[in-house]
């Protein structure tokens, strides 16, 4: 079967010199990294190619390298019912970079390529109705880049004064951030939980 894969990534690299930059098998799947430029070519070929015949996506997401000079990898998954068999293209991506929308090869990427996003910020050209879809719409940020503060920068809350949802800046109540170690069970007394010696007055020996 990785046999198998293996000579149809090869395959499918001869046909796209210089848009496939590399095809490899993995957890018996193969694996495509595509130019970003020329994602809509990589897609077209792997739907409409006798041997390929990859007509069923699956999903699009996308990963966050912070530290990498093309920080994002969007990534595509295809199955082909005729060949039972998958596929993961995947194109890294600067992080002001923008790539093709699918969505004129496959409708069902609408939503999935707003999901993107909206966690990731990765922008796609082309796309009917590129807007949030799992945030609110005047939501700050993207949730899924590895920055992104796990506090969020803004909090929700219902006013009765204005009878609305109101966003607030979010803040850390210090009644919830008892760092001090004290611990408000009691044990057997053979094992003292660490920082315990502080509410006896010293270290048990």
């Amino acid at each position: 079967m990785d046999e198998d894969l293996k000579t149809l990534g090869e395959a499918i690299s001869a046909a796209l010199p210089g848009v496939v930059l590399r095809s490899f098998v993995a957890y018996g799947e193969l694996n495509l990294v595509a130019d970003a430029e020329h994602i809509l070519k990589v897609l077209t070929y792997l739907r409409d190619d006798p041997a390929c015949l990859f007509i069923c996506p699956i999903d699009i997401t996308a990963v966050d390298y912070p530290t990498r000079e093309q920080r994002f990898d969007v990534v595509y998954h295809l199955l082909s019912p005729r060949h039972n068999q998958r596929v993961r293209v995947v194109a890294p991506l600067a992080e002001d970079e923008p790539i093709a929308s699918a969505t004129d090869l496959f409708p069902f990427a609408n939503w999935y390529e707003r999901e993107v996003w909206d966690m990731y910020g990765v922008y796609f050209t082309g796309h009917p109705d590129l807007r949030r879809i799992l945030t609110d719409y005047g939501f700050e940020g993207h949730p899924l880049r590895k920055d992104f503060p796990m506090t969020g920068y803004v909090e929700v809350r219902y006013d009765d004064e204005q009878k609305r949802v109101v966003y607030e800046p979010v803040r850390l109540n210090q009644e919830f951030r008892n760092f001090d170690f004290l611990s408000p069970w009691e044990g057997d007394g053979e094992y003292q939980l660490p920082g315990d010696e502080k509410a006896s007055g010293g270290a048990r020996t």
